[in-house]
């Protein structure tokens, strides 16, 4: 039997299959003091796994009782089912709640589960059910709804929006510093983040933007709309979207964007697929045949299509789609990656939008534990990757006693790279600057280069 290390601030967490969300999560767990048990049927992965991290490994199947005992879940504060299979999640998830009193989480992706997830979490007593599916098509959704951003992450239910730009060529931002931005055109809106040349800065007033620069803007969406048209880039969402490859993903994105007036042309291989997206969406114009048919794309319309999105399944097809669009029309690029080992070559390329669904559901998963670790005190709400899990957008609820209310923010000792972003009040959404306050009951979010805050008064040296 395993035996949890001793680390009196983290929390003891199984994770049971370890594919690609399971290895991220086994990553960045273990790398913020957790103690962590794998548990997978191959024993080659666990063995790969447990001589890679300083984590613990059981091969079995994790819907066994013996083999969770085995694993430790008796004193266990969580489980994390995220196998390839919903109904073997949720049966882990099940089984530890019956005989353990750790909390739980499943990662389901059949339609149909998704549609019951309120129901089945308060009927099986589940932390959370998180779908990568869904979330990634919820993150393209946002990004076709504004097509010049690269990324959009939506905070507070709404109330504040954290969008990635790029700055073309000879755009009003080239040449001009952070200082004269905030006084000659942002209006409510704050450069919380830049990347450039392969680094990334958390930017002071005398940071000068350049063109080519990719920049996280954060603001209202109102406030976003206005800066976008003041600095020239187009606001308007798209009128028509083609997407390769009829998959979960591609059923979740276009039903979402159907109900926002966009017409959806789905290309799909397999017959029967295209006679269950018939009936699953009615109002799609689905076509029988190979994506990778550059013949059958330009007959069908990429030519004139306002986004493209290759959902195939394959990372390297929808690459190649990617970049065949890019060379045959003006659309919208989105690409969905699901490995992340060749990031760097991934980022060199210009493929729109590029959405890694893995980073999706480790974020969620990953801020619900740091709101858990420590158990009391903690206070993160959310927490987002920016630029490829090199920087960090958390969001904090303000409670009584913190430390960092009651001063003024530039008399605060805050940490190097990090930001004070964005603060909710009582509804109202304020830009901070340096004579804004935090108070008590505020949410307040934080962007910093830094990982593994779990309270706002990390943000203090």
């Amino acid at each position: 039997m395993p035996v949890f290390k001793s680390r009196p601030t983290g929390l003891r967490i199984i994770i049971v299959g370890v594919g690609k969300v399971g290895t991220t999560l086994v990553e960045q767990l273990s790398k913020e003091g957790h103690d962590v048990t794998i548990v997978d049927k191959d024993s080659r992965k666990v063995e790969d796994i447990t001589g890679t991290f300083d984590v613990l490994g059981c091969v079995g199947n994790g819907a066994s009782y013996l083999t969770q005992v085995e694993a430790g879940i008796k004193e266990a504060d969580l489980i994390i089912a995220v196998t390839e299979s919903d109904e073997l999640n949720l049966l882990c998830c099940t089984i530890a709640r019956q005989f353990s009193g750790c909390a739980a989480i499943s990662r389901v992706r059949t339609p149909d589960y998704s549609r019951e997830v309120g129901y089945l979490r308060e009927k099986l007593g589940l932390a959370m059910i998180i779908n990568p599916n869904l979330e990634a098509a919820r993150q393209m959704a946002r990004i076709l709804y504004l097509p010049t951003a690269l990324e959009v992450t939506s905070f507070g239910h709404g109330q504040a929006e954290i969008v990635k730009l790029k700055i073309p060529e000879d755009n009003i931002l080239d040449s001009m510093n952070i200082a004269k931005l905030g006084t000659e055109i942002s209006g409510n809106i704050l450069i919380c983040g830049v990347e450039r040349g392969g680094d990334v800065f958390i930017p002071a007033g005398s940071f000068e933007l350049k063109a080519g620069d990719i920049i996280s803007v954060i603001a209202t969406r109102k406030e976003l709309i206005a800066f976008l048209k003041r600095i020239g880039f187009a606001t308007n969402q798209v009128k028509n979207t083609m997407i390769i490859g009829g998959g979960r993903s591609t059923y979740y994105l276009a039903s979402m964007l159907i109900k926002s007036g966009i017409s959806v042309k789905v290309i799909e291989k397999n017959r029967e697929r295209c006679e269950v997206l018939n009936d699953l969406l009615p109002q799609a114009v689905i076509i029988n045949g190979d994506g990778t048919d550059t013949e059958l794309l330009k007959s069908e319309g990429i030519e004139q299509a306002s986004s493209f999105v290759p959902l195939t399944g394959i990372d390297e097809q929808n690459v190649m789609l990617a970049l065949h669009a890019k060379k045959v029309s003006k659309a919208k690029l989105i690409t969905k990656i699901n490995r992340t080992s060749f990031s760097d070559i991934i980022g060199s390329l210009d493929l729109g939008s590029v959405i890694y669904p893995k980073y999706l559901t480790s974020e969620a998963i990953i801020s619900y534990v740091r709101a858990r670790k420590a158990s009391a005190g903690s206070n993160v709400e959310a927490m987002y990757y920016l630029f490829d899990e090199r920087a960090e957008a958390l969001e904090f609820k303000v409670a009584e006693g913190s430390k960092v209310t009651g001063k003024p923010l530039k008399d605060l000792p805050l940490k190097d790279n990090l930001l004070v972003a964005h603060i909710s009040r009582a509804g109202e959404a304020i830009i901070p600057r340096g004579d804004d306050i935090i108070r008590a009951g505020d949410t307040v979010i934080v962007v910093t280069l830094q990982s593994g805050f779990t309270d706002i008064n990390d943000i203090l040296v």
